[in-house]
């Protein structure tokens, strides 16, 4: 029995070898700035799609940098910016101090880079690279679907919404919007409306809100709001999206 039991390790460790993603740390120019970024890249042979990881208020953190990886096991190229040239806040009131601290033109100039540091590489499908974030990441992930018309997807996660149609139609990424009914600073109301208007523009659009969840449901670090199987779900709908709009 001891025997099985280390063989049955051993299998498991050796799968998890295998299909663990590589992480490096890379640098790429932001304006007139050297910034960095963690890149985590499958096993395998590619060139494979792409996707832009942006962190949350609390800036590139370990949970962020897990979730990069998560994402890169499912066949993602996923580069995890960090806005924050290095900080990572540990409070409440640190992240927003260092939030508010972020220039406006920086934080799309930073973003703009990172779109362009996939596209740049040998092992990229150039057309196939898409955003994804959390709250403030969230916000900035529908940010590069306003900006940038080469976004190929994007996820958005209980953030800020756009409301002004001109704007919205400038989208040309499928939007994956997931969502909390008990968000108090985003009232499901203002989430059905946004979805609704991206209808109307004929956008391709999947609007989740879990009726149980506030903000933040999908972080564990998050004891009282998170949501363990609100957050299982809203994992396998990003998996199941992301797919179908940079794996086709």
């Amino acid at each position: 029995m001891r025997h099985l039991v280390l063989l049955a390790l051993l299998v498991s460790l050796t799968a998890t070898w295998l299909f663990a993603a590589e992480r490096k740390t890379v640098t790429y120019k932001s304006g007139d700035e050297t910034v960095r970024g963690e890149l985590y890249t499958p096993p395998g042979k590619g060139p494979f799609p792409a996707l832009i990881v942006i962190h949350e208020w609390w800036g590139l953190n370990d949970w962020v940098k897990e979730q990069a990886s998560k994402l890169s096991d499912q066949g993602y190229v996923a580069l995890a910016v960090d806005l924050y040239r290095g900080k990572v806040a540990s409070t409440p009131e640190e992240a927003h101090e260092i939030m508010r601290g972020v220039p406006e033109d920086r934080a799309k100039r930073d973003l703009h880079a990172a779109l362009a540091f996939p596209a740049s590489q040998s092992n990229d499908k150039k057309d196939r690279i898409g955003s994804i974030g959390r709250c403030m990441g969230g916000g900035y992930s529908l940010d590069v679907a306003l900006q940038e018309p080469t976004l190929a997807a994007a996820v958005i996660n209980y953030s800020h919404l756009a409301t002004d149609p001109d704007a919205l139609r400038k989208i040309h990424a499928p939007i994956l919007g997931i969502f909390g009914a008990q968000d108090k600073g985003i009232p499901p109301a203002d989430v059905k409306k946004f979805g609704e208007d991206l209808d109307k523009l004929g956008k391709k659009t999947d609007i989740k809100i879990y009726d149980d969840a506030g903000h933040a449901f999908e972080n564990p670090n998050n004891k009282d709001g998170y949501r363990p199987a609100d957050a299982a779900d809203a994992w396998k709908l990003t998996v199941n999206f992301l797919a179908s709009s940079l794996k086709r």
